[in-house]
């Protein structure tokens, strides 16, 4: 087996299949993060047709009460 790498433009497929095999961790750390930005426009449309729309949502802050709040006693801070 050939150890040369071939250029990337002139053979884009040869090389990948090279790297694939040669330089596993950049190669496929490179595809991880291009397939990123295409899921952004993928999943939402996928995710509401198998029907995730009904999901209750996350609450964003904690709900505060209504009325006085009763004062704690027996811990002698005063």
């Amino acid at each position: 087996m050939s150890s040369i790498a071939p250029s990337f433009f002139k053979q884009p497929f040869r090389y990948m299949r090279w790297a694939s095999v040669n330089k596993p961790a950049y190669f496929y750390s490179i595809v991880v993060g291009c397939i990123g930005p295409v899921m952004i426009f993928t999943v939402p449309p996928i995710r509401s047709y198998l029907g995730d729309e009904q999901r209750p949502r996350i609450p964003q802050t904690y709900p505060i009460p209504t009325g006085p709040r009763p004062r704690p006693e027996g811990f002698d801070d005063e």
